[in-house]
């Protein structure tokens, strides 16, 4: 169990990587003014999604599943398990909201300011924090 734990946590950590970076190359990209400068970008956020993103996800919900079958009914019956799958869950939505923001630069047809994307930026250290502080400490 402890081999597929820290596997786990290995996939989030990479997956958190990309959350933290791909909002980062948006921010940039919606302040490129340049044709070569976007087209790198393009290129940038669609390797980071496709190739680091969307597989740590994966795995980190697999492998977060295959940790909580272990115990399944002992993991369930605490409170904070409840809390920390709910933002898991919002992170999914965050994670897929970054996909569309994608093809919104990959077409040409953003419409959100580098300024949106510095706050976008910053949810998924709030969701990180209750997380964390659920797996860990497990309050309630």
């Amino acid at each position: 169990m402890l081999w597929v734990k820290a596997f786990h946590v290995i996939a989030v950590i990479c997956w958190f990587a990309g959350l933290f970076y791909l909002p980062r190359l948006f921010v940039y990209h919606a302040m490129c003014e340049d044709e070569a400068g976007r087209e790198r970008f393009k290129i940038m956020e669609r390797k980071l999604y496709r190739g680091i993103m969307t597989p740590s996800m994966v795995l980190a919900v697999l492998l977060g599943l295959w940790t909580m079958s272990y115990n399944f009914t002992g993991y369930l019956s605490g409170g904070w398990m409840h809390l920390k799958l709910t933002c898991v869950a919002l992170l999914l939505v965050y994670h897929f909201m970054c996909w569309q923001y994608l093809k919104a630069f990959r077409d040409d047809r953003n419409t959100k300011s580098h300024k949106y994307f510095r706050i976008f930026n910053e949810l998924p250290v709030l969701l990180l924090i209750v997380i964390v502080l659920m797996a860990v400490v497990k309050p309630f």
